[in-house]
C-alpha cells in the first residue's frame, strides 16, 4: 500500500504482477492532481482495477495523445462489440447505450459522415454571432444575483449560463425556457433518481421531436435549422441522428461549460492578485481560460475507448478488447510537457493541453465553451470587483465523478457591485468555431 503526496489521497495495491487496484477516497476528489502525480512518477499508463473496472489508466501526456488519435482504439461502446468488450472489463453498467448513440461514441465512417454534417451548422452564424447575446445573458444573471449578499455562484450563474445559451441556440421559446431549464437540471443531476432522469429524458426527448418538426416547417436563424437543412451533397441527418446530437450538445457541452465557470472562478477566489491582474487588464481573460483549462479543466477522463487490435502505447504492449481510461486531468499536468504544471501562468507558451481532447475526437462545441468561459468571467469581474470566497476553500466539496471535475457549489460574498461595466472581452482566435 502506498500513500500518494503529501497527505493520504488515494490508495493502490498489486493485485497482481500486472494490476493494481486504485480505491477513490473522498481526499482523492478533493486533490485527484496528488494521485496522477504520484501514478505518473512510476510510469505513464497503469493496468488498474477502479471501482471494480478493469483497464488502462493513462496519466502521461504524449501517451494520452497517441491514445486519442489512435484508429484501433474504439468509441463505439454502444455497438455489440464495445458493449462485450465492457461486460469483460467490468463496465458493462458504467454506460447506458441510450446515451451512447451519437457522435461521440462513433468511429470513422459514421464519425466522419456526421462530423462533417455537424461541422457545418457549428461553423455558421448562428453560433458565430452569439458572442453579444452571451453577454446580455450574462448580465442579466448578474443582475438578477445583484440585491443579495451571498450566493452559490454554481447554481445562480455558472449552470443558468450555459442553459441560457442553449435555448438560445436552438431557437426554444421564451414560453418553453423555465421547463426546459427543469428537464435539463433533471437530466443532468448527481442526486436524480434513474427513473427521474428518464422520465425528464422522455419529457426532453418529445420537445425536441416537436421543436424539430416546427423548424422544419419553419426554419428560423438557430442551429437547430441550421442542422436540419445541412447537408453533405444528398445526405443529411435523420431525425433520430438530429436528436442524438442535441442530446449530446445538452450533456457533454452543458456540463463541460458549468465546471469550466466554476473552476475559473474558484481559481480566481484563491489567487486574488490573478483576478485583480485581469480586472486591470481584461484582454488577459482568454489566456486565463486557457491555463483553467489545463489547470483545473472540467473533466478528469476523456470518454470510454478500447482497443479493438494489440497497440502498443508508450512502451507497453495492450490486447485487443482492454478497456482505455485517459486521465486528460493528468495529462494536462505532465511536467515533461509543462514547466512547473501546479501553477496558472498567464504568460505560459502555446501549450497544446488536450482538455478538449484530440485527434478526431477534439472537442466541436470547443470555441463556443471558450467563448462563455471568457464572457462569463469578464462580466462576473467588471460587476462584482470584491467578489470573495463565503467560508473557507478546505469546505468546499468536488463531485463524485471520474467524468466531471467540479464543485457541488461555489458559495460566494458578493460585495457592492460596479454600476459601470465595461463591453465583452473576445479574442477572435480563441472563440472562431473549429471544426
Amino acid at each position: 500500500m502506498f500513500e500518494l503526496g503529501h497527505g493520504f489521497v488515494g490508495r493502490w495495491w498489486p493485485v497482481t504482477a500486472e494490476m493494481e487496484i486504485l480505491e477513490l477516497t473522498d481526499e482523492f476528489y478533493q486533490d485527484p492532481h496528488a494521485t496522477y502525480r504520484a501514478l505518473r512518477e512510476r510510469g505513464p499508463l497503469h493496468r488498474i482495477r477502479l471501482d471494480g473496472v478493469v483497464g488502462w489508466l493513462i496519466v502521461d501526456h504524449d501517451v494520452a495523445r497517441q491514445a486519442l488519435a489512435e484508429p484501433t482504439i474504439s468509441k463505439r461502446i454502444g455497438s455489440p462489440e464495445g458493449q462485450a468488450v465492457l461486460a469483460k472489463n467490468g463496465a458493462a453498467e458504467m454506460f447506458n447505450t441510450a446515451i451512447s448513440d451519437n457522435m461521440l461514441f462513433a468511429d470513422p465512417p459514421q464519425h466522419t459522415r456526421l462530423r462533417r454534417l455537424v461541422a457545418k451548422a457549428f461553423a455558421g452564424p448562428a453560433i458565430r454571432d452569439l458572442q453579444p447575446r452571451i453577454t446580455s445573458i450574462a448580465d442579466s444573471l448578474l443582475d438578477d444575483i445583484s440585491a443579495r449578499t451571498t450566493v452559490d455562484l454554481i447554481d445562480n450563474y455558472a449552470f443558468r449560463l450555459p442553459i441560457a445559451v442553449i435555448c438560445e441556440l436552438l431557437g426554444v421559446p421564451d414560453d418553453d425556457k423555465a421547463d426546459f431549464r427543469s428537464w435539463t437540471a433533471v437530466v443532468v443531476s448527481d442526486t436524480a433518481t434513474n427513473e427521474e432522469r428518464a422520465a425528464a429524458g422522455v419529457t426532453y426527448f418529445t420537445y425536441l421531436t416537436k421543436l424539430i418538426a416546427e423548424r422544419t416547417d419553419d426554419p428560423r436563424d438557430d442551429l437547430l435549422s441550421q442542422l436540419i437543412i445541412a447537408k453533405d451533397h444528398e445526405d443529411r441527418l435523420d431525425q433520430h441522428e438530429l436528436i442524438a446530437m442535441l442530446l449530446l450538445l445538452l450533456i457533454a457541452g452543458h456540463e463541460t461549460t458549468v465546471n469550466l465557470i466554476g473552476n475559473s472562478v474558484l481559481e480566481l477566489l484563491r489567487e486574488p492578485a490573478i483576478a485583480e491582474r485581469l480586472r486591470a487588464n481584461p484582454e488577459a481573460i482568454p489566456a486565463y481560460v486557457e491555463e483553467i483549462l489545463r489547470f483545473q479543466g472540467s473533466l478528469h477522463l476523456a470518454t470510454a475507448r478500447y482497443t479493438t487490435a494489440p497497440i502498443t502505447l508508450g512502451d507497453q504492449d495492450i490486447d485487443a478488447d482492454e478497456f482505455i481510461l485517459i486521465s486528460l486531468a493528468a495529462a494536462n499536468r505532465d511536467p515533461a510537457r509543462f514547466a512547473e504544471p501546479d501553477r496558472i501562468d498567464l504568460e505560459r507558451p502555446e501549450s497544446r493541453h488536450i482538455a478538449f481532447g484530440y485527434g478526431i475526437h477534439h472537442c466541436l462545441g470547443a470555441a463556443l465553451a471558450r467563448m462563455e468561459a471568457t464572457t462569463a468571467i469578464s462580466r462576473l469581474l467588471a460587476t462584482f470587483p470584491d467578489l470573495s470566497l463565503d467560508g473557507e476553500f478546505s469546505d468546499l466539496t468536488w463531485r463524485k465523478s471520474l467524468l466531471i471535475h467540479g464543485l457541488t457549489s461555489l458559495p460566494v460574498r458578493l460585495a457592492a457591485r460596479t454600476e459601470s461595466r465595461t463591453g465583452p472581452v473576445t479574442d477572435t482566435d480563441r472563440v472562431s468555431v473549429m471544426a
